[in-house]
C-alpha cells in the first residue's frame, strides 16, 4: 500500500502543481487513497521531495534532481580523454579512441547507459556499439560528439 501510495505521489506530482501537504493529501484522495497529513509528511521525507520554483513564482514539489555519481564523473572524463572521433552507419555506431583505449571507452559507454544502446564491442582503438536503428545512432553520435566536443 505504501509503495503504491509512494508511486502515486510521484505521478501526481509529476502531472499538477501540488504546493502543500493538504493539496498532496486532497489529490491523493482522488486517487483513493484517505491519508492523514502526517503520512502525506513522512511520503514527502521518504521521497525526498523538494519544493522548487516555479516559473508562477510559487514553491511546489518536485522530485530532487538525480546527481551524478562520483563514478559516472569519473568514466565520463575516461571517455572523453580516449576517444578520437564518432561515427555511424544504419544502426551501428564506431567510436574511434587512441591506441589500447578501446576497453576503457567501452566500459565508460557501458556505465554510462545511452539510451537506445543494445550492446557494444571493444577493439584496441575502436569500439563499436549496436542500436535498435539509425535513428538512435544518428542521436547517440550526436550525444558523443556534443560531449567530447569535436
Amino acid at each position: 500500500m505504501k509503495t503504491k501510495r509512494q508511486e502515486t505521489i510521484l505521478k501526481i506530482i509529476a502531472e499538477n502543481k501540488i504546493c502543500t501537504q493538504e493539496g498532496l493529501q486532497e489529490k491523493l484522495r482522488e486517487y483513493g487513497f484517505t491519508v492523514t497529513q502526517a503520512t502525506v509528511s513522512r511520503d514527502i521525507k521518504s521521497l525526498d521531495l523538494i519544493k522548487s520554483l516555479m516559473p508562477d513564482g510559487k514553491y511546489c514539489y518536485a522530485q530532487k534532481a538525480q546527481e551524478a555519481s562520483p563514478r559516472t564523473v569519473k568514466y565520463r572524463a575516461i571517455f572523453i580523454e580516449t576517444v578520437v572521433s564518432v561515427d555511424y552507419g544504419q544502426n551501428i555506431v564506431a567510436v574511434k579512441c587512441h591506441t589500447g583505449m578501446g576497453n576503457a571507452a567501452c566500459a565508460a559507454i557501458d556505465k554510462m547507459e545511452f539510451e537506445g544502446v543494445i550492446g557494444t564491442l571493444a577493439g584496441d582503438d575502436t569500439v563499436f556499439i549496436l542500436t535498435r536503428d539509425s535513428e538512435q545512432a544518428a542521436q547517440l553520435v550526436q550525444k558523443i560528439t556534443d560531449m567530447i566536443g569535436r
